[in-house]
């Protein structure tokens, strides 16, 4: 089964950047929404909608067909408080809801080469999906 390892920093002005990677290897880059996750306490305590990561933890993803996006995407399953949580492509967290984003290179608050990052995922994540492990700066 695919894992993926979604590493990340400490927000930074708001943004979130991090690391995907793929069973054990570096991926590609991740920019998110602020972290305001509070261990211990209920989603709806500290989430402020469209501008919060989701909480850390791990997570089942499946390849699903997007309404928003009209095409395949991964959708991770059962976060608390979220609903429709995709990897997708995008620049800075004006492009998310919540969703971690995926870039090729990075660069102040945002990430680069989003298309073709996303592209590469879709080509190599298998259909039946698999598990992603979010983690919190230590």
């Amino acid at each position: 089964m695919t894992e993926l390892r979604l590493v990340r920093e400490p927000t930074v002005e708001g943004t979130t950047l991090g690391a995907l990677y793929l069973d054990g290897a570096w991926f590609c880059w991740t920019c998110e929404d602020a972290i305001r996750e509070v261990l211990g306490q209920p989603v709806e305590t500290w989430k402020i909608p469209k501008q919060t990561a989701i909480p850390s933890g791990r997570y089942r993803f499946l390849l699903t067909q997007s309404n928003r996006f009209k095409r395949l995407l991964p959708e991770l399953r059962d976060v608390p408080g979220f609903l429709g949580v995709r990897l997708h492509r995008g620049n800075t967290i004006e492009d998310s809801d919540g969703c971690p984003l995926l870039g090729t290179g990075r660069a102040w608050r945002s990430v680069t080469g989003s298309r073709v990052a996303e592209e590469k995922l879709m080509q190599t994540l298998p259909q039946d999906g698999g598990w992603i492990t979010v983690e919190n700066p230590r």
